[in-house]
């Protein structure tokens, strides 16, 4: 990616994240030192740091409140990528911070909506709520068919390749989790069975923090050395 952009020579105004990842190492601060740029994530980060914080015990110098990210951004917001103006829509029941970012007709939807024959994301992490997601998913199903929809994820069975795209359309009529017809109440009662059978991710330890920290390591302590921290009998 970062070559791409040296060869198109194109500049980078926003690395945006959808969310405090879980599952893999954010790479938003090594791209803002090679490429420049804002980093920007949703409002509600300030409840994920708090959360977090707790339980990995973290120190007087972490400060729950979002400035680690240059840029909070609040439901509806509306900002500019070159001649795009972009609307982040707040998408929480994964995470409280999860984030869509709206360009024209197409949707990056964080983690919510799967592709299709996938469903839908997992809602127990720490401040995560099936409830709420069920809600932010219904956001993304109100537009217009025709509007294409980017997975953050995909985990394709074995008859079809890796995809990342599908519509609201299909989404509406094909999703095994939210198709039409399904209600708040059983999707509920569906994401809650499902999530007890989900192992926790094997990157999350060390993931989260990094990932609240818009993914900048810990602070060297005073032996010169950064350490991630285990809960050993919390988690």
């Amino acid at each position: 990616m970062i070559a791409y952009i040296h060869e198109q020579r194109l500049s980078v105004e926003w690395i945006l994240e959808t969310h405090a990842h879980a599952d893999h190492l954010s790479s938003a601060d090594y791209l803002r030192n090679q490429l420049g740029g804002k980093t920007g994530i949703g409002d509600n980060i300030p409840v994920v740091q708090e959360t977090f914080k707790k339980i990995f015990n973290l120190g007087d110098e972490f400060i729950p409140d979002g400035h680690h990210f240059d840029h909070l951004f609040t439901d509806g917001e509306l900002f500019q990528v070159g001649k795009l103006t972009v609307r982040a829509i707040s998408v929480s029941g994964h995470t409280p911070a999860d984030t869509a970012y709206q360009f024209d007709d197409a949707i990056i939807v964080s983690d919510t909506l799967f592709m299709p024959d996938i469903g839908t994301a997992r809602a127990d992490f720490p401040g995560g709520d099936a409830r709420q997601l069920f809600k932010s998913i219904q956001k993304f199903l109100s537009f217009p068919p025709e509007t294409r929809l980017f997975m953050c994820h995909d985990y394709p069975p074995v008859n079809r390749s890796a995809a990342w795209q599908s519509t609201v359309a299909q989404q509406r009529v094909q999703n095994i989790h939210v198709h039409n017809g399904i209600n708040e109440h059983e999707f509920v009662t569906m994401r809650s069975k499902r999530d007890a059978t989900l192992e926790m991710p094997n990157l999350l330890l060390p993931s989260i923090q990094v990932n609240i920290r818009a993914g900048k390591l810990p602070p060297v302590e005073t032996s010169g050395i950064a350490y991630l921290k285990i809960p050993v009998n919390l988690i």
